[in-house]
């Protein structure tokens, strides 16, 4: 049962990251950015940014993001949408795949799926006991005896 519940919640969750992304991953398109440290407009403090050019523009996309370690100059891949380029995000494992906020959700959700589920199932009634001890009456005959 455990090796069922395991299955199917990675299945789902597999499901939910390929559809899910933004800028989607199957319409995006890929460049080559440049991390550069500035200054952040709306918190004023120092943060990562990738840089990336189309054509005669410029983008900066927000490069933080918790447990990424990324330097000053480093080229990283940037996939992002045609029809909205400023919306692009760092195209990686951690970050673009696996999202912390996700993963964490998903498993909450799950536990507490399960915990309902048991604890539903796990003191049945002496009436309810008692009907799935009984035989039925419409049991299948063997075909030889």
């Amino acid at each position: 049962m455990y090796k069922l519940v395991i299955i199917l919640y990675v299945v789902i969750l597999v499901l939910y990251m390929l559809f899910t992304r933004q800028p989607d991953y199957f319409d995006g398109e890929m460049t080559v950015g440049t991390i550069h440290m500035q200054t952040d407009s709306i918190t004023h403090r120092q943060t990562l940014f990738a840089s990336f050019d189309l054509g005669k523009s410029n983008y900066h996309v927000n490069a933080a993001y918790f447990l990424r370690n990324l330097r000053e100059g480093e080229k990283v891949a940037v996939i992002y949408d045609t029809t909205m380029p400023q919306r692009a995000a760092i195209y990686a494992w951690w970050g673009y795949w696996l999202q912390w906020d996700e993963i964490a959700g998903s498993i909450i959700i799950a536990v507490v799926l399960w915990g309902i589920a048991v604890l539903l199932t796990n003191n049945p009634t002496e009436e309810s006991r008692l009907e799935q001890l009984k035989e039925p009456d419409d049991k299948p005959q063997r075909k030889y005896s």
